[in-house]
């Protein structure tokens, strides 16, 4: 038997809650925010829905249509919406008082209401438009939402009617639907729908994605930003989205083609400045390609007269900025200011001091490339034909050192990371001089003397004792392994600075300074002349006997200052990465295993096993782990332009090889 329910109508402010109602014990149903949108959807509509209530105590309680009965209250209480008092009426249908149903009535009006699919919300959204003329702006107000939510909403309503019906009738997921949102055009969508579902593969969102890369750069891509002005100048097609950021540049040759215009004219501009011979651009700075490449660096120059007396400008210049950043009171707006100065000053500095040689810079070159969203310059690039074989000769198959190029399974250090490996071991070298007090002292006693009373000859040039920190220069400083710059903090915080007191004048903290005991100066010598390490390899003992023999003694193990991290493993390739631990480290087994997984899965297998060794090696596998580094950074090693392979390449049968 059917029941049905008397309609009438009721005042608001004659409504309360019914007990039976199944919500009523979950009171944050009816909290504001939760309520928002139907709140808003009332304030338009009016009330679609007729409340179902049932007479108890003369008041009438909601048993079922809580929600809309809180959003009701809501608009009595917002002073801001006008028509809704306590004596505005709403439809409701009655209950009788002897109904015995009341709970599975409220149940049933709670549970029996399928939720909206969401393809159909796109398309009721989208049709608001098309058909009642509504705008997002009148549609967000109407649900109470922002108008961003329904423009987002919109844009999968106006998908493609053919892969709407894909998705309705479970042919792609709703996820994949919404993919195709990602390009405003209609006609490419299609386009990309049919292609990729011409053989009846599976379609994912993230093959949609890539495929609609290609047909145009979003306006919101870096690279869309960086080229809009000129693209749209040069008549460039725009396909328009309801949200600005997801409008597309549809010709992507002409975004490629204005790109390569604006990265060839600031690589001829540094080639113009820097006197290279030669300027090219590319998209994207392809190291594998680039490997093949050398590179050049400027060397030291001695300044003339007008170079000099700019440096002593930038010298005082730079003092004062320093005393400036000291001031505790500075806000960051201005500090930031001044630290910027004191960058640009210190790089005009280096400028004024560094130099190509006339043979490098006719042979080498600047390329610049898109990166970070932003221009980046690669300077002192020399082309595979271009670099100098040993002999002298120039050729194709010539590498970065100048040999011939290797197999790609044989471990090499392209000119970049062979660079950035010098400075690392510089700064290891520091932390152990800085740690080894009273040979420091000798040393830099030994040379400042030696170099004046000896015979003109510097006894080395791996230390410089000019009053000068010796600048350190890497393309990943942020990332490299931090054991020698806290030992080096260390050996800091343990000096006795009380007589750099700069309200002194030289001659008085000079006083200061001869008042220490001998192993507080032993301390700050060893400190300084630490700080003057420059970048290079393990010393030859035939080119520099005395710093051979000097870091043997003071760093017999580099690996006590310094240890190999992702940063470093990150630059090699898989095939480098397999050798080390199958031949270096003997983890035979490990490298045939992780032969199949990615570049970043073994990068971390790498960085873990060198933070922390595990339980499971061997005594020699431990061994290994603990002493391994690139072999021309150890100092009981060779130079890097003599470093020959550790060990013999395995043969192709050899489980090793196979992996790599």
């Amino acid at each position: 038997m059917t029941t049905s329910f008397a309609p009438l109508t009721v005042a608001i402010g004659d409504l309360v809650p019914h007990p039976a109602n199944v919500r009523s014990n979950s009171p944050e149903t009816y909290d504001p925010e939760n309520i928002a949108h139907l709140k808003a959807s009332i304030a338009v509509l009016g009330l679609l829905q007729p409340l179902l209530v049932q007479k108890l105590d003369g008041k009438y309680a909601v048993l079922a249509g809580g929600r809309r009965h809180a959003a009701l209250k809501e608009l009595i209480a917002d002073k801001a919406t006008k028509g809704f008092t306590a004596k505005t009426k709403v439809d409701c249908r009655l209950v009788p008082e002897d109904f015995d149903a009341t709970t599975a009535l409220s149940l049933a009006e709670n549970i029996t209401q399928a939720p909206m699919n969401a393809i159909d919300e796109f398309e009721a959204f989208a049709r608001m438009m098309e058909v009642d003329g509504q705008t997002p702006e009148t549609i967000a107000k109407t649900f109470g939402t922002t108008v961003a939510a329904v423009k987002g909403r919109l844009r999968y309503g106006l998908i493609h009617p053919d892969i709407r019906a894909a998705a309705r009738g479970k042919v792609i997921t709703l996820d994949t639907m919404k993919a195709f949102a990602e390009h405003p055009s209609q006609e490419a969508q299609r386009e990309v729908f049919e292609a990729l579902t011409k053989d009846g593969g599976y379609l994912q969102a993230y093959t949609v994605r890539q495929a609609l890369k290609s047909r145009g750069v979003q306006v919101s891509d870096d690279i869309g930003a960086f080229v809009r002005e000129d693209y749209e100048a040069r008549g460039g097609a725009v396909a328009a989205d309801l949200l600005e950021e997801h409008s597309v540049l549809e010709d992507a040759a002409l975004v490629e083609t204005i790109l390569l215009e604006k990265l060839g004219a600031a690589a001829e501009g540094a080639r113009i400045k820097l006197g290279f011979a030669w300027a090219d651009a590319m998209v994207r700075y392809d190291y594998a390609t680039m490997a093949d490449y050398g590179r050049v660096y400027p060397g030291l120059i001695e300044p003339d007269e007008a170079a000099r007396k700019r440096i002593d400008e930038i010298t005082a210049e730079l003092e004062k900025l320093q005393l400036e950043m000291e001031d505790e009171g500075l806000e960051d707006g201005a500090y930031n200011a001044l630290y910027e100065r004191v960058d640009a000053l210190e790089e005009e500095a280096r400028d004024l001091q560094e130099a190509y040689s006339t043979e490098d810079l006719a042979r080498s070159g600047v390329i610049a490339s898109w990166q970070g969203g932003q221009i980046t310059l690669h300077v002192g690039l020399v082309r595979p034909e271009d670099t100098v074989k040993e002999e002298g000769a120039r050729g194709s198959s010539a590498g970065p050192t100048g040999e011939e190029s290797p197999d790609a399974g044989e471990i090499t250090y392209p000119a970049s990371l062979a660079e950035d490996l010098k400075t690392e071991r510089a700064m290891a070298l520091g932390a152990a001089m800085a740690l080894h007090l009273e040979a420091t002292l000798d040393l830099t006693l030994f040379k400042l003397v030696s170099d004046v009373l000896a015979s003109g000859m510097s006894v080395t040039q791996a230390i410089k004792v000019e009053a000068r920190k010796e600048y350190r220069s890497h393309a990943k400083m942020d990332e490299i392994d931090e054991t020698s710059l806290e030992q080096v903090a260390a050996a800091h915080d343990a000096l006795d600075l009380s007589w750099l007191d700069d309200t002194r004048a030289p001659a008085d903290q000079f006083v200061a300074f001869r008042a220490l005991q001998a192993g507080e100066k032993a301390k700050l010598v060893a400190y300084a002349t630490a700080s003057t390490t420059q970048s290079g390899f393990a010393r030859d003992r035939s080119r520099d006997s005395l710093m051979h023999d000097f870091e043997i003694e003071i760093m017999p193990d580099i690996r006590a200052h310094w240890t190999p991290n992702a940063a470093l493993f990150n630059r090699f390739k898989k095939a480098w990465l397999l050798k080390i631990l199958g031949e270096d480290l003997g983890l035979a087994q490990e490298a045939v295993t992780l032969a199949s997984s990615s570049k970043k899965e073994i990068v971390a297998f790498c960085d873990k096993l060198f933070a922390e060794p595990f339980a499971t090696l061997t005594d020699a596998q431990r061994a290994a782990v603990a002493a391994w580094c690139p072999p021309m950074m150890q100092t009981a090693g060779v130079a890097f332009d003599e470093a020959e392979p550790t060990a013999e390449t395995p043969e192709p049968e050899s489980e090793v090889a196979q992996a790599a």
